[in-house]
């Protein structure tokens, strides 16, 4: 269950149990390998929120002096897309020339490259293979060598169209160094970006901005409870897993996935909050819990949410859309993959959640064409999407539990686990719990 981007989750006597074994498991296991903190250990195993947790207190005192200087100089000088440019220009390149050091050049030299051949050659047949091969390859060379992270262009819903001349170098490269959105986005266009310099957004007032916050705040503190008090992700990456039993397994798995997805509501919000602070508005990531989704297709769509609209615009549509979903989505997955990490963990999620995804497609299409009138009919329905929502939930499980945890070498031993005889009791209670949680779904999203 979510409320304003918080988890509650409810657990039943058993999972209380096993959690306690979990527990008790995890403070004898994992003392060596976490720092000690107040109440006990703390869960930084995770690379990314082990940065974004250490580095929170600089980077807040930071972007709060960067959007203190940009709002006064605004204010000040009456600043339109322009003038705001050059100084989220001057403010950006320090923020960035500070990350990256003398790569810095790189960064500059990819983007002047992009702004070329965007510039001079949109009209050509040829322009949209370049440029795509031209940055798949910087993506590829980005992995080899071990290099800085690197953003891509998005849509937002505040999006407005723009004369050819206001596609000026100076706004394209203050939209490409945004400070607030540089590290983590949410993902913007370089239009709804532009148009929000001349006007800043006004669908968040100041007390809608300061609620946004408190909200983030109290976001961090359940993340604060679960990296102190329960270990999931430390389990994940140690060799651990392989001592618990199927049922601790799903529920390290299950603890994971609302881990996973915690911390990227974190550290996406905790960005777009400084970007609304100076009056740029992006598209909210995250904006169902995961809790509250039983289908693949709806899962994606709310996960990465700005990151799924560049999908809809600069890939979906141009290879078919719905016309051609079955086979573009093994495209797109494959292209997701690589865009997070050249590793052959993920390319093995990536076609894993496509194995689960193109089926649930196929009933979808069929169920929607089947339109029934009686009460039984409608009844069966229900029932059979409850089913189908369960098992879909599972299938997610086990593709993130493939493509974070175990590995594709680990596929194995789990299916090995899963179908002997201690196994198929928990796989049946799996399922059972799925479908009785999709029933509560469907009945929150009719009340």
């Amino acid at each position: 269950m979510a409320y304003h981007g918080v988890v509650v989750t409810y657990i039943d006597p058993c999972g209380l149990v096993v959690i306690s074994g979990l527990l008790a498991l995890s403070v004898g296991s994992l003392q060596q390998s976490l720092p000690k903190a107040i109440g006990g250990l703390l869960d930084l195993s995770d690379a990314q929120w082990r940065n974004f947790y250490g580095n929170l207190s600089i980077l807040s005192i930071v972007l709060g002096l960067f959007s203190i200087g940009a709002i006064t100089l605004r204010s000040q000088f009456c600043l339109k897309r322009r003038g705001m440019s050059i100084v989220w220009i001057f403010i950006s390149f320090a923020y960035v020339l500070y990350l990256h050091g003398a790569c810095v050049a790189f960064v500059l030299a990819i983007a002047s490259v992009n702004f070329f051949l965007a510039k001079n050659y949109a009209k050509s047949r040829y322009y949209l293979w370049v440029l795509w091969i031209f940055n798949v390859l910087i993506l590829i060379v980005n992995r080899i060598y071990e290099g800085y992270s690197f953003s891509s262009f998005g849509y937002c819903p505040q999006e407005r169209s723009l004369h050819f001349q206001n596609y000026s170098f100076s706004t394209y490269m203050a939209y490409l160094l945004f400070a607030p959105l540089y590290i983590a986005g949410p993902i913007i266009s370089f239009n709804a970006f532009a148009s929000q310099l001349d006007e800043p957004q006004k669908n968040y007032s100041l007390g809608d901005v300061a609620f946004y916050g408190l909200r983030w705040i109290v976001s961090f503190i359940l993340m604060e409870i679960i990296t102190h008090f329960f270990y999931y992700n430390a389990f994940a990456n140690s060799d651990l897993w392989r001592q618990l039993s199927p049922l601790e397994i799903f529920f390290v798995g299950y603890g994971v996935i609302n881990f996973v997805w915690l911390k990227f509501l974190l550290i996406w919000r905790y960005f777009r909050f400084w970007s609304l602070v100076v009056g740029v508005e992006t598209i909210e990531n995250m904006p169902k819990c995961i809790n509250n989704c039983c289908s693949l297709e709806t899962f994606w769509k709310s996960w990465h949410a700005s990151f799924n609209k560049w999908i809809v615009r600069y890939m979906y549509i141009p290879l078919g859309g719905s016309q051609k979903k079955l086979l573009s989505v093994w495209i797109i997955f494959t292209f997701v993959a690589i865009w997070h990490d050249l590793e052959w963990k993920l390319i093995s999620w990536a076609w894993l959640t496509c194995l689960f995804l193109v089926p649930e497609l196929v009933i979808k299409s069929a169920a929607n064409s089947f339109k029934s009138r009686s009460v039984i009919g409608k009844f069966m329905l229900r029932e059979l999407s409850a089913v189908a929502g369960a098992i879909t939930i599972t299938c997610l499980m086990i593709a993130n539990l493939v493509g974070y945890v175990i590995g594709p070498s680990g596929t194995k031993w789990l299916i090995s686990r899963l179908v002997k005889k201690d196994g198929l009791p928990v796989l049946g209670f799996i399922l059972f719990s799925f479908y009785v949680a999709v029933k509560l779904m469907f009945h929150y999203q009719r009340c």
